[in-house]
């Protein structure tokens, strides 16, 4: 995987999504699925207009049809060459760290370098019942996947190593951020030394 190379003083532009599903001009609502393929419609069109990234939220309400957002990428990523993709945010909270890394790495393979994952706590917390976690340990649960989640970073022991204090290594990575959408996690991102957006306040729903 490759490291995205920042260069100091450049100003990039970004977008992103949550895949709010749309009407027509007669009215009628889009399926879900047509929204999905809008959705790598708009991707394409991003990087043909000189967008720099183009974001993809993570939900799972009928409201939203983006539950496996680096899926949608993906195929965004078949039809262009320039523009970096990633998550605007995985919920990290409840999901398996080591599996975001694995999904985000392939999504990395196949746009040659691209990929980039937004990690967050989750505002809206309907996956929690839905994959089993309970809500009540929130902020715990966070702490624990951020925590659990090295192989986000150039250095560090290897998911699941067998011995304790295996030394760290240097393999490959893909760039993560921390999302902060309210002053504790902003602070959280911060304490970490990642990149933190707090674009807007929210709070668990």
């Amino acid at each position: 995987m490759t490291e995205h190379a920042v260069v100091p003083g450049a100003v990039t532009l970004g977008l992103d999504t949550f895949g709010d599903v749309h009407t027509d001009s007669s009215g009628a609502r889009h399926s879900d699925a047509q929204t999905i393929r809008n959705l790598v419609d708009e991707g394409v069109l991003a990087e043909e207009t000189g967008v720099d990234y183009f974001g993809i939220g993570e939900h799972h309400t009928e409201s939203f049809p983006l539950s496996a957002g680096d899926v949608v990428l993906a195929a965004i990523a078949a039809r262009t060459s320039r523009i970096h993709l990633g998550s605007a945010v995985t919920v990290i909270s409840s999901d398996d760290p080591v599996r975001v890394f694995q999904r985000y790495s392939t999504l990395d393979s196949l746009s040659s370098g691209r990929a980039e994952v937004i990690l967050g706590r989750g505002s809206s917390t309907e996956s929690f019942p839905l994959f089993g976690y309970d809500l009540r340990n929130y902020d715990e649960l966070f702490e624990e996947k951020v925590t659990c989640s090295p192989s986000f970073s150039r250095k560090g022991p290897s998911p699941g190593a067998a011995i304790p204090g295996q030394p760290c290594r240097d393999r490959p990575f893909i760039p993560a951020r921390n999302l902060g959408t309210s002053p504790p996690g902003s602070a959280s991102a911060a304490a970490r030394n990642r990149w933190c957006a707090p674009h807007a306040t929210a709070s668990p729903s």
